[in-house]
């Protein structure tokens, strides 16, 4: 006797073996949200340990993403090479380096090295999992599959948030104290990206090579049994898909990416979403927050759990992000961020913009200004969080046609990276300038992106890959 649900799976494939198997590639987005985000409790107290101002503190934090923007560049070719399996194990190796230096650094330059490896980690994490996934992921699952990415990231973000809060309180409630074993509190904050570091590694050698690497490297066989998992009966006619199509295609070079205006058009708008992701001045919120609230009257204590807030308000909008972008598009999500981040950054730069100052120079907001800009930063982090946040990385693995996709997505992924160090380096100067100042540019990064989604962006819900 046939069992019917047996022979359904077999027909379609397993869907929750393919979410297990993305979920894991996604890790790298975990790390990539804790790496971000773990700094945000140590910043107050590297300024007074090395003794730095606003310029060196800016860089040493912001050298992790000039090294993400090499890792970006560098990852896609080592995909090709290596692998995606063994690519996310060469980053599991450099984050695990890199977290371990940086939380035992002896100074500014040594600290900004260790964070720069760790940032190449991040950069290779930040490319191999949207690419995997959507290599990996079915037509009609794809663009909730990739946006697992985004979910993986804010939860690293809010796990990096918690650690720092918990490790704070515990040494009394400043990052400068020790904590276990008379380390301080801020080195312990960094090293707690460790143990993720190691599991990544482990995790990325219990699921499958990519299908398409696979057949590139003529391991049909076995791209077979890993289709079977995921499409089902439908296995054969896929890995005869993908042999034709790449059969079609020769190595990739980066002569390929060249057009009319020095590149293709669709890598300009790869391009702008990434530069347009970071210039709307998100990690602003996750690098400096806890500054930035102590600024305008918080303890570093109520500052940190402020920020866990502002993330948790992240991880609920990414789930609204994922139940919606296989529903209505990617387009439309985009349009409707776009226009939120344009109110809500508005509005956060005329309170700080119209704010008094104290005899330091920092903002002080008086009566419901206070409220008002906590609000308006929550409901900026929701309008991202169900929008640019995860939208982005879903069309940075789908949009690009398989002949040019590694490095249109490195090349992509790199101007991602530049994008965040400009923004997170020159946060501090700017914050010292005037959070008005500083608000009322991402509020113009944000008005510019709606015109940029309006006039460039094309919709990728519900096509193939060897469609693009």
């Amino acid at each position: 006797m046939v069992d019917v649900r047996d022979d359904a799976m077999a027909a379609e494939g397993s869907v929750s073996k393919v979410v297990l198997i993305a979920a894991v590639a996604a890790v790298g987005g975990f790390l990539f949200g804790f790496d971000t985000a773990v700094i945000n409790g140590a910043v107050g107290a590297l300024e007074s340990t090395f003794q730095a101002g606003d310029a060196a503190i800016g860089l040493s934090v912001s050298s992790a993403l000039l090294g993400s923007a090499l890792g970006a560049f560098i990852g896609g070719q080592l995909a090709d090479r290596l692998g995606r399996i063994w690519t996310m194990v060469v980053a599991s190796v450099l984050f695990s380096v890199g977290t371990v230096g940086s939380g035992f650094a002896f100074g500014l330059v040594d600290f900004s090295i260790w964070r720069l490896l760790g940032g190449i980690a991040v950069g290779i994490a930040s490319v191999i999992a949207p690419a995997y996934i959507a290599e990996i992921a079915p037509a009609h699952l794809r663009g909730r599959l990739g946006s697992l990415q985004q979910l993986a990231i804010v939860l690293g973000i809010f796990a990096a948030l918690l650690v720092d809060y918990g490790i704070a309180a515990g040494a009394g409630g400043s990052a400068e104290n020790p904590f276990w074993l008379g380390i301080a509190a801020w080195r312990w904050m960094l090293l707690s990206e460790l143990p993720v570091a190691l599991l990544y590694g482990v995790g990325a050698l219990m699921i499958p090579e990519s299908p398409r690497y696979l057949v590139a490297k003529h391991r049909d066989e076995k791209a077979r049994a890993v289709l079977r998992t995921i499409v089902g009966r439908a296995a054969e006619a896929k890995v005869n898909e993908i042999r034709q199509t790449l059969s079609a295609e020769h190595t990739s070079r980066f002569a390929d990416l060249k057009g009319r205006f020095g590149l293709l058009p669709i890598v300009w708008v790869g391009i702008g979403l990434s530069v347009f992701q970071q210039f709307v001045g998100i990690n602003v919120i996750f690098y400096y927050s806890s500054v930035l609230w102590q600024a305008v009257g918080f303890s570093e204590r109520d500052s940190l759990a402020i920020t866990v807030i502002t993330s948790v308000t992240n991880i609920v909008t990414t789930f609204i992000a994922i139940a919606t972008v296989d529903r209505f598009g990617r387009k439309p999500l985009l349009i409707v961020g776009s226009v939120g981040m344009s109110l809500t950054l508005g509005t956060m730069a005329f309170v700080f913009g119209t704010a008094g100052v104290d005899p330091s120079g920092n903002p002080v907001l008086q009566g419901a200004a206070g409220p008002v800009a906590l609000v308006a930063a929550n409901l900026y982090v929701f309008c991202f969080g169900m929008s640019w946040g995860p939208v982005v990385w879903v069309l940075l693995g789908e949009m690009f046609n398989n002949r040019i996709r590694g490095l249109a997505l490195a090349l992509a992924g790199s101007a991602q990276w530049i994008a965040n160090f400009i923004v997170s380096s020159t946060f501090p100067g700017l914050r010292t300038a005037g959070l008005g100042l500083a608000y009322g540019l991402y509020t113009g990064a944000a008005v510019v992106s709606l015109i940029f989604v309006l006039v460039f962006i094309r919709e990728t819900k519900g096509k193939e890959l060897e469609e693009m």
